[in-house]
C-alpha cells in the first residue's frame, strides 16, 4: 500500500472511531454562549441613498469631517439601530426617516432622523429655543399616549409632516401650512419650534391605514371610506375643489359607494383600489395618469380608471411623482405615465399600462412560481418585492437611492443585493429603507 493511500485510510479511521460513545442527552448539557445579540436583531434594517440629510442615520467618517463632505451610500447598509430596537414599520419622507418599534426599556415607540426644519420628527433641542434642524441618528419622538400597551400600527411621511396611526388613534405633527396635519391653519406658525402633536378626532369610523403625499394626507377606514386633507391645488385631495383643506373630509366621486382597500399617492396624484380590484384616481394628471376629456391636467374628483380594465384583479397600487404602478393577482406589474417606467430606456412615456416582463422579477424555469407580491413608489423611483423576499428597483437613481452601487439611472427592474428576506420597503425622494428578516 502506498504511503498516500495509507495516510487517507488513517484519516478515515480517526473519523469513524471514537474513544467514547455519543449520548444525545450530553449535548443538552453543554453551555450556551451569548454574543450580545438581542431578539430585536432578527429584524434587519437596510438603508441607502443620500446621507447629507441624516435620513440614513449613518455617522460621518473621519475623512468626511476633514473635507466637510458627506458621500452617499450606494449599496444597502445595515442599520444597527435595529440591533437594539425591534422595528415594526419604516417610512421615508423628504430627507427624513421614521421608525416605529416595539417599546423597550425607555418605553419609546417612535424614532426619527434627518431633516427636522418643521418638527416633522418632533421637537429636539440641545439649548432652549435652539431646535436642531438636522439630526444624524434616530431620536425618540414623544407621543401623548395614555396607555402603556398602545401599539403603532402604521406610519407615513410627507415632505415635512408625519402621520402615526396607533391603537389609541391617529396623531399628526410637522408642517401644517396647507392643513395636511388635519388641523386649523395658523398664519405664520413657527413649525421649527413646535412641540405640538395633534390627535385626529373628527373621523367617526375606525382608521386602518394612512398615506402622505407631498403636502396632503389620506386615511382609509375599516368600512372602505377615504378621507383627505391638505394641499389641493392639483386636485390631490379629491374633494371636488382645488382649495387647501384643514380638516379630514370624506372623498366621494366614483368611490362614494365603493369599499376601498388601499390608497397610494407619494406626490400630487392618488390611486385607489376597491375590493373588486378596480382602480380609481385623482389629482395631477399631466402625465396621462388619467384619461381626461380635452387633456384636462387636474382632476379634483375620484375617477374610475377605464384603462386598467382587463388587466386582471388589481391587488396593489403605487403612485409616484409622474408615474403609476399596478399589480394584479397573478403577480404581473404594469406601469404608465412619465419617467423610467421599468420597460427599458426607450419607454419613458406611456398613456396605457405597460406590462413589465415577469422574467425581470425572477420568474424563470428554475423558479416558475416566483412572482411580485408588493409594489412601492417614491418620487422618481420604484420598487417591487417578490414572494421569495427579493427586492427589485428601477427609476431615477438620485444619490444612489436604488442601492445598486452606482448613481446611474436604471430603466428596468434590477435585483438589489440585501442580506435578508425583504418584508417591506419605503422610497423617499433620494433615499430608501428596507425592512427585512434574516434567511434563517
Amino acid at each position: 500500500m502506498c504511503i498516500r493511500k495509507q495516510f487517507f485510510n488513517q484519516i478515515r479511521g480517526y473519523a469513524v472511531k471514537r474513544k467514547y460513545p455519543v449520548n444525545p442527552e450530553d449535548a443538552k448539557k453543554l453551555p450556551v454562549f451569548g454574543y450580545g445579540i438581542s431578539k430585536a436583531s432578527y429584524n434587519r434594517i437596510f438603508v441607502w441613498g443620500c446621507r447629507e440629510t441624516g435620513a440614513l442615520a449613518v455617522p460621518q467618517k473621519k475623512e468626511e469631517e476633514k473635507f466637510h463632505k458627506i458621500s452617499p451610500i450606494k449599496y444597502p447598509k445595515r442599520l444597527f439601530f435595529a440591533e437594539n430596537h425591534e422595528v415594526t414599520n419604516v417610512a421615508c419622507g423628504f430627507g427624513f426617516s421614521i421608525f416605529s418599534v416595539n417599546p423597550n426599556n425607555d418605553n419609546s415607540r417612535l424614532y426619527g432622523t434627518g431633516i427636522n426644519s418643521d418638527s416633522q420628527i418632533g421637537y429636539h433641542a440641545i439649548r432652549e429655543n435652539k431646535p436642531l434642524e438636522i439630526i444624524f441618528s434616530p431620536v425618540a419622538i414623544h407621543l401623548p399616549l395614555k396607555e402603556k400597551k398602545t401599539r403603532i400600527n402604521k406610519i407615513a411621511a410627507g415632505r415635512a409632516h408625519t402621520l402615526v396611526l396607533t391603537s389609541e388613534g391617529l396623531f399628526t405633527f410637522g408642517n401644517n401650512a396647507y392643513g395636511q396635519c388635519g388641523r386649523m391653519i395658523i398664519t405664520d406658525e413657527d413649525y421649527s419650534n413646535s412641540h405640538y402633536v395633534h390627535k385626529i378626532s373628527n373621523v367617526d369610523d375606525t382608521i386602518k391605514d394612512v398615506e402622505c403625499g407631498q403636502d396632503h394626507s389620506l386615511i382609509l377606514t375599516e368600512s372602505g371610506q377615504v378621507y383627505s386633507c391638505g394641499w389641493g391645488a392639483d386636485g390631490q385631495t379629491g374633494l371636488g375643489h382645488f382649495n387647501s383643506e384643514s380638516r379630514f373630509t370624506r372623498v366621494l366621486g366614483d368611490i362614494a359607494n365603493e369599499n376601498i382597500v388601499k390608497v397610494s399617492g407619494r406626490s400630487d396624484f392618488v390611486l385607489a383600489i376597491n375590493d373588486k380590484g378596480e382602480v380609481f384616481g385623482w389629482g395631477n394628471t399631466e402625465y396621462a395618469q388619467l384619461d381626461t376629456p380635452n387633456d384636462l391636467q387636474q382632476v379634483c374628483n375620484a375617477t374610475f380608471i377605464e384603462k386598467c380594465k382587463g388587466l386582471g384583479k388589481i391587488v396593489d397600487i403605487a403612485a409616484g411623482g409622474s408615474f403609476c404602478l399596478i399589480l394584479n393577482e397573478d403577480g404581473q406589474v404594469f406601469s404608465w405615465g412619465y419617467g423610467l417606467l421599468g420597460a427599458g430606456p426607450k419607454v419613458q412615456y406611456s398613456k396605457k399600462p405597460v406590462l413589465l416582463p415577469e422574467i425581470l422579477f425572477g420568474k424563470n424555469e428554475f423558479q416558475t412560481d416566483s412572482k411580485v407580491i408588493k409594489i412601492k413608489a417614491g418620487i422618481g423611483h420604484a420598487a417591487a418585492i417578490s414572494n421569495y423576499g427579493n427586492l427589485y428597483m428601477w427609476g431615477r437613481n438620485r444619490s444612489g437611492c436604488l442601492g445598486m452601487g452606482h448613481d446611474k439611472d436604471q430603466p428596468f427592474p434590477f435585483r438589489v443585493s440585501v442580506s435578508g428576506l425583504v418584508k417591506d420597503v419605503s422610497c423617499g425622494f433620494d433615499h430608501s429603507i428596507a425592512l427585512c428578516k434574516p434567511f434563517i
